[in-house]
């Protein structure tokens, strides 16, 4: 029996939620085109008779502009210390920037493997692939480098054998048939953010969060209530869209989806609510789930 904990850590918007989805084969973290999508540690567990991997997706690495930026490197570099091996996530096809430069400036002094995955390799040729190995691996020294393509699958079995090699544990930390440690109630929340960042302007993202207040499941139906949680009016009206149109397109695609993962029907309401700044307010963001850290 080999187990233990591998993070996924990387610049903002280069797939790390998309590579975790795929090797599970389940939707644990949402996705979209915006960057800083994700928010927090989500846990994923890959399951195999003699195996056992628990992934911890984290918040992108980036320049941080708030409080809440701030809280979510700190999420990420948590994570860089007491696991099993590090997967750096880099988009191969837009290549190296200064973020990437950042990152493993901060990985300098770890005694943990650091894995180099390549991603987004459907967009390259060979002879492209070739110079991305060259450019990135005499930068920091790897353990491997694993090329990959989250969205097509390509070589992601490949990527599960060699994380298997630097697995320490020898016992199952979560049950066969658990995906994630993640509770249903913070999924529906997700979702609804995910649908909202899919169907919104580029300045929204930033500007909203949401949190699920209620989360009731009886035997055929589960009732869900989310708050939409905004920092401008001027935003909650883009969120509502004109004769509450694109709020009720978002309470659609999210209320399907979570029909799919539960099989079961699903009562979904959505409000949306104005708190000023509330990226910059400590007691918002406990409320919101993010003080784990105590932040000072």
């Amino acid at each position: 029996m080999k187990s233990g904990f591998v993070s996924i850590i990387g610049r903002p918007n280069v797939g790390k939620s998309t590579l975790l989805n795929t090797i599970l084969d389940f939707k644990v973290a949402i996705t979209s085109d915006k960057a800083q999508t994700t928010r927090n540690i989500i846990q994923g567990i890959y399951n195999e008779k003699d195996t056992q991997i628990v992934f911890l997706d984290t918040p992108g690495i980036h320049k941080p502009k708030s409080r809440l930026g701030k809280i979510l490197n700190k999420e990420s570099y948590s994570l860089t210390k007491d696991v099993d091996a590090i997967l750096f996530v880099v988009d191969a096809k837009e290549g190296l920037g200064k973020g990437d430069k950042y990152i493993l400036d901060t990985l300098e002094k770890t005694e943990v493997p650091v894995l180099l995955v390549l991603n987004k390799i459907d967009l390259l040729s060979r002879e492209e692939l070739f110079y991305r190995i060259t450019e990135y691996k005499d930068l920091f020294p790897f353990q491997e480098i694993v090329p990959v393509s989250a969205l097509s699958k390509d070589n992601v079995s490949h990527l599960i054998e060699v994380i298997k090699k630097y697995l320490t544990g020898d016992m199952k930390y979560f049950d066969d048939d658990m995906v994630t440690s993640s509770p249903m109630s913070f999924l529906a929340s997700e979702l609804v953010r995910e649908k909202l960042l899919n169907v919104t302007i580029e300045e929204v993202p930033h500007a909203l969060t949401c949190v699920t207040t209620k989360f009731e499941e009886k035997p055929s139906i589960v009732n869900i209530s989310v708050d939409i949680i905004v920092d401008r009016d001027s935003i909650k009206r883009i969120v509502i869209g004109k004769g509450g149109e694109r709020l009720k397109k978002v309470g659609i695609l999210a209320r399907k989806e979570l029909e799919g993962m539960l099989n079961k029907q699903v009562y979904l309401e959505l409000y949306v609510k104005t708190v000023k700044n509330w990226k910059e307010k400590t007691n918002i963001l406990k409320e919101l789930g993010f003080d784990e850290l105590n932040l000072k």
